[in-house]
This record gives structure tokens, C-alpha cells and sequence, in this order.
């Protein structure tokens, strides 16, 4: 209930994925039951596996995290994350407040043991395929355990979910020299190089890499992933104003851009977030994809997909094997 569209988009696009997938799965719909029914009452939802649990608050994009999850108790979201610590359904997706979503889901469903905290791992096109950064505003303060931690998490989702053989980690850095960086960095450099037999670890990298793709993993604390993120957010829509007034300046200018049009939607494709669907965050005991508050249908769809996706691979599993014995190791002192 807490995204920008909803319920109609997250209907909409439960019902499609059902129809795409032919019924591979059940979907929960959770929320304001007269509100959910009446727009499966627009749409022909016969013979899918659909059911409604009733859930009257709301948590909106304005309200505290921690707060409103005390104070809306019976809100789609922590309804629906109890099914899931209930082990009731096997994922969460949510295109509602980001803070709340992660809140949540590490306050009700825990870390995996091992995880010190959960990563949001946003997908980034790149030359060489889709590339995670880790972590990309789930942590804003980070301790150079932590940044370890989410590189392992991160090339455990890239080896399994992309199917990248060894995935290289990097840590984003203003150099490539391991003495470059804050504090921060060079802490985190002697964690990675110390526990480098849990992943491919290749050292520090610089932001022009990201879109080269000479990294599969970035590794970096949240506060600068997440404005990684939304300035990546940004260039899909800076590049079609240019290309739009660069078509206005003539007939023949216009003629070019018609006859580029397919090979630019093609492009553009690689950048648009409705292809992933959401993020997942690595490292909670459950499985949990979060959205785009204005998510469309097909966003919805893909991240169900996602969520099912995670749940086949056993990504948790594979996390607790790699991180399940970290105190023992003195990797997080």
C-alpha cells in the first residue's frame, strides 16, 4: 500500500507475472482489502493464485521508519513481513518507504548469522553485463567489516543470480593504489586482502570503472551508493533531453535521431529500473525486494520475479555458509 501508485500497479502486476509465469507461484496481495478488490475487479484474474490478507494502515514515503512500524502495526508492510518470519510466503516486495522496508525487515525477520548488517544491492548496466553495488544506502555509517561483509554478499548474488563465474569485487575508491582513501577504505583494503579466499577481490577501483565494467561487485558504504544510485537515476532522462533538442535544431538532425530510435530504446533499456524490477537486501533471515515508489506494473512483475529468483538460488543459504563463521576468523574486530 505505500507506493506512489498503489494498490493498482502492484495488482497489475502481480496478475501479469502470474499470467507470464502460468501460475508458478502464489502471490499475497496485502493491504486495504476493499481497495485491493476493487482492482482485481477491473482485470480478469480468473484461475490465478491470488489471495488478499487484509491490512488497514498505511505507512507512507513521510513517515518515520522505526516510528511508523510501532505506530502502524497493522500496515501492509509489517502484516506482510510477519508472513514471511511466519514462514507463510517465502519472499517480501514492497515499492513503499524504502527506510521502513529495510527497517522491517531487519527488525522482524533478523540477519543471517554472520551478517553484522544488511546491504541493498542496487544493478548497474556495464560493458561487461550487469554490475551490483554494494551496499547502495541500506548503511550510511560503515565500519570496514561491514564493507567486507557486503562484498561477500555481493559475489555470492552475482555468482548465482548472473551467473558470473568468479565475480571480480572491487572497492570503490579515489585511486587504485592501496594507500589511497579515508581511514575507511584503507581498513576495509586489509579486511578484503585478508579474507580474500571468500571472494575474486581485485582491489581498489575508481568510479569511471563502474560503467567500464572492471568490476562485477563495487563495494562502498551507503551513503555514497545511494547517491551513485539516484545519479544514475538521472542519466536516462538527461541523454533523451539532449538528443530531443539536438532533433529540433533541423529536418535532417530530425531524420538521424528517427532513424537511431530503436538502437536508442535498446540502449536506454540496459538503464531503465522497470527491467530489474527492485533491489534486494542481502543479509536479512528471509527475502525481501524493494521497489521504486512510482514502480509501474511491469517493475511489480520483475520484482516478484526477483524475489522468486533469490528464493530458487538459496542466496541465504550460500551467505550463512561464506559469513557464518566470521567471529571466529577475527574478520569483524
Amino acid at each position: 500500500m505505500g507506493g506512489d501508485f498503489a494498490p493498482c500497479n502492484e495488482v497489475r502486476g502481480a496478475v501479469d507475472v502470474l499470467r507470464q509465469t502460468a501460475n508458478r507461484f502464489e502471490v499475497v496481495l496485502v493491504g486495504r482489502e476493499e481497495a485491493i478488490r476493487s482492482e482485481l475487479a477491473k482485470i480478469n484474474t480468473g484461475g490465478l493464485s491470488l489471495s488478499v490478507v487484509p491490512a488497514d494502515d498505511v505507512i507512507d514515503m513521510h513517515d518515520s521508519p522505526v516510528v511508523a512500524l510501532k505506530q502502524k502495526p497493522n500496515s501492509s508492510l509489517v502484516v506482510g513481513m510477519m508472513l514471511h518470519k511466519e514462514k507463510k510466503v517465502d519472499a517480501f516486495v514492497s515499492a513503499g518507504n524504502t527506510g521502513a522496508v529495510t527497517a522491517a525487515s531487519a527488525l522482524l525477520l533478523g540477519r543471517i548469522r554472520g551478517v553484522s548488517r544488511p546491504t541493498v544491492a542496487a544493478i548497474f548496466p556495464s560493458e561487461t553485463g550487469p554490475t551490483l553495488i554494494v551496499d547502495a544506502g541500506a548503511v550510511t555509517d560503515c565500519k570496514p567489516h561491514f564493507l567486507f561483509e557486503f562484498g561477500v554478499m555481493g559475489s555470492i548474488y552475482s555468482e548465482y543470480v548472473f551467473k558470473k563465474k568468479n565475480p571480480r569485487v572491487g572497492l570503490l575508491n579515489v585511486g587504485e593504489e592501496e594507500s589511497k582513501g579515508d581511514e575507511l577504505t584503507k581498513e576495509a583494503y586489509a579486511k578484503f586482502v585478508a579474507g580474500k579466499n571468500r571472494m575474486n577481490f581485485i582491489g581498489n577501483i575508481e568510479g569511471r570503472d563502474i560503467l567500464q565494467g572492471k568490476a562485477d561487485v563495487v563495494v562502498c558504504d551507503g551513503f555514497l551508493g545511494n547517491v551513485l544510485l539516484k545519479f544514475a537515476e538521472s542519466v536516462p532522462s538527461f541523454l533523451k533531453v539532449k538528443f530531443k533538442n539536438y532533433a529540433a535544431e533541423g529536418l535532417l538532425q530530425k531524420v538521424l535521431m528517427g532513424l537511431l530510435r530503436n538502437p536508442l530504446r535498446t540502449i536506454f533499456k540496459d538503464f531503465d529500473y522497470q527491467e530489474f524490477g527492485g533491489v534486494p537486501l542481502l543479509g536479512v533471515n528471509g527475502v525481501t525486494i524493494i521497489g521504486h515508489g512510482s514502480s509501474t506494473p511491469k517493475a511489480i512483475s520483475n520484482m516478484i520475479l526477483r524475489a522468486e529468483e533469490m528464493v530458487n538460488k538459496k542466496i541465504n543459504f550460500h551467505i550463512e555458509q561464506s559469513l557464518g563463521n566470521n567471529s571466529s576468523e577475527g574478520l569483524n574486530g
